[in-house]
């Protein structure tokens, strides 16, 4: 993924048709690997407050696993990528992109 390129697809979220089509969008608007790095961290500790909820039955670990996923991956868009999260345009897009890019990290098709 060359994720210096600009992207071909409009740049309002609010534009794609399918999940498909943001995908990539999503992907330039996550350039930089600080902020990649944030949301994959964040990431990585929502899923941990997840199982911790579950084992202990403590659903407001389930709100400690929000403000960990939100804020990593804020901080990355705001202090390092220079731009405004896509979740405040097209929120259900971006929490899918969220989930696509941890995988394709782990996968290694995007870099970590």
């Amino acid at each position: 993924m060359d994720f210096s390129a600009a992207p071909t697809t409009p740049t309002d979220p609010r534009a794609f048709k399918s999940f498909a089509e943001f995908y990539p969008f999503y992907l330039t608007e996550h350039s930089n690997r600080t902020c990649r790095r944030l949301h994959f961290v964040g990431s990585t500790l929502s899923l941990l407050c997840l199982a911790w909820a579950v084992a202990t039955r403590q659903p407001s670990f389930l709100l400690v696993g929000l403000l960990c996923g939100y804020g990593f991956a804020w901080v990355g868009h705001f202090g390092f990528e220079k731009n405004k999260p896509a979740s405040f345009k097209r929120p259900l897009y971006s929490f899918m992109g969220d989930w696509a890019m941890y995988r394709d990290i782990w996968l290694g098709k995007v870099p970590f």
